[in-house]
């Protein structure tokens, strides 16, 4: 028996977004908007980056996306997945964000 997102999608569930959705349900109708059009290739290409930008030492998520040339909110929203997927791991210090607050520091795997 094959097993896909839509075996754990609620019945009724015909919002077109993926079952672990980039935006909530509560989130204004652009935020909503800008979830539906990142797609896989994007996903995939952003998560390359973020593991070329690892390749140069351990970063929080600020250095991170100065590296690779992403936002910030970008390199975090993929991070949970390269969790997942054994190739990233947080150091368990904290180093400092551009706005001087803590961040998580990650390194490959």
């Amino acid at each position: 028996m094959r097993t896909t997102i839509d075996d754990f999608r609620p019945a009724g569930d015909d919002s077109g977004l993926p079952l672990f959705a980039s935006a909530r349900r509560s989130d204004p109708p652009t935020s909503v908007a800008a979830a539906r059009a990142v797609t896989p290739k994007m996903k995939t290409e952003h998560e390359g980056l973020i593991l070329v930008a690892l390749e140069c030492g351990a970063a929080g998520k600020t250095r991170i996306a100065h590296l690779c040339g992403l936002s910030d909110q970008q390199v975090i929203r993929r991070m949970r997945n390269l969790v997942r997927d054994g190739l990233v791991v947080p150091t368990g210090r904290e180093v400092p964000s551009a706005a001087g607050r803590a961040e998580m520091e990650w390194r490959l795997v």
